[in-house]
């Protein structure tokens, strides 16, 4: 599924292409998405400029003059920008075309993604409005995260990957800085001293600026805007790395275990 990195990486590469361009046409091949697309999507966006785009968490917003159009790219969407006369693919469900013969392009090959209007503040759509703050806000610190965990039993790694805790540190980054916080994934969120929350706060900034200067993870279906894999995954300290030697401590040998129905990864020597 492609996650923040890999969202931010898109937002990068297409925005160049349509900031400022006015829309000629929305065509829409396929409307059975996660929720329908509106069916009436080219009257709602055509003559409009693209004034930006924009990210919150994983969703992708596509700021026009008269209203918002939120996508998201499900487990296996992507964007690519092409001449309107490239002839699409069997999965290509969406063309956003603009005057100056520039087509973004929406692949989706299982469907799960979103592609919605928004006419108000659009960080008040129910998808977005009960989310967390953003990786690099000052609202995501120690002192936020330590006093949030007391009410939460569960272990750290669920609670760093809840949205309504952070947005952004899915099951690959939680991994990746937790362990860089010397944080076992399986320690209780609440039983986390306010020095380790620290750096944690630390490691999953950094962990998520260095996966989108490398273009994202890049596993299964994702691919950058451009069309060529994303290098992250060759820095990956721990996440499906198990059996192999730590790293980072060059003696602990690294394991695996589910966590929240999602496979985690530790060194059990790093980590406490």
């Amino acid at each position: 599924m492609p996650e923040l990195p890999e969202v931010e990486t898109t937002r990068r590469g297409v925005a160049p292409h349509v900031t400022g361009a006015r829309l000629s046409a929305a065509i829409v091949r396929e409307h059975r998405m996660r929720q329908p697309i509106p069916t009436d999507l080219d009257a709602l966006l055509r003559g409009q400029i693209l004034r930006e785009v924009k990210r919150r968490a994983k969703y992708l917003l596509f700021d026009f003059e008269r209203g918002t159009l939120i996508v998201h790219l499900g487990m296996s969407g992507s964007l690519r920008v092409l001449a309107p006369t490239a002839p699409p693919q069997r999965h290509d469900h969406v063309d956003l075309v603009f005057d100056d013969a520039v087509c973004l392009r929406l692949r989706d090959p299982r469907r799960f993604g979103l592609v919605s209007w928004w006419t108000g503040d659009p960080l008040t759509h129910p998808l977005l409005a009960a989310l967390g703050p953003e990786p690099w806000d000052p609202r995501f610190n120690a002192d936020y995260l330590s006093a949030l965990a007391q009410s939460r039993p569960g272990a750290v790694k669920n609670f760093v990957m809840d949205g309504h805790v952070v947005v952004g540190v899915g099951n690959i980054y939680a991994s990746e800085s937790l362990h860089r916080a010397g944080i076992h994934p399986t320690r209780p969120a609440r039983r986390v001293s306010h020095a380790r929350y620290a750096l944690l706060v630390a490691a999953v900034r950094e962990v998520l600026e260095t996966a989108i200067g490398f273009g994202g993870t890049t596993l299964r279906d994702f691919t950058r805007d451009d069309g060529k894999p994303g290098y992250f995954r060759n820095e990956l300290r721990v996440y499906a790395r198990a059996g192999q030697r730590c790293v980072t401590c060059g003696k602990g040998e690294i394991r695996q275990k589910v966590i929240g129905q999602r496979m985690s990864y530790f060194c059990p020597v790093c980590q406490r």
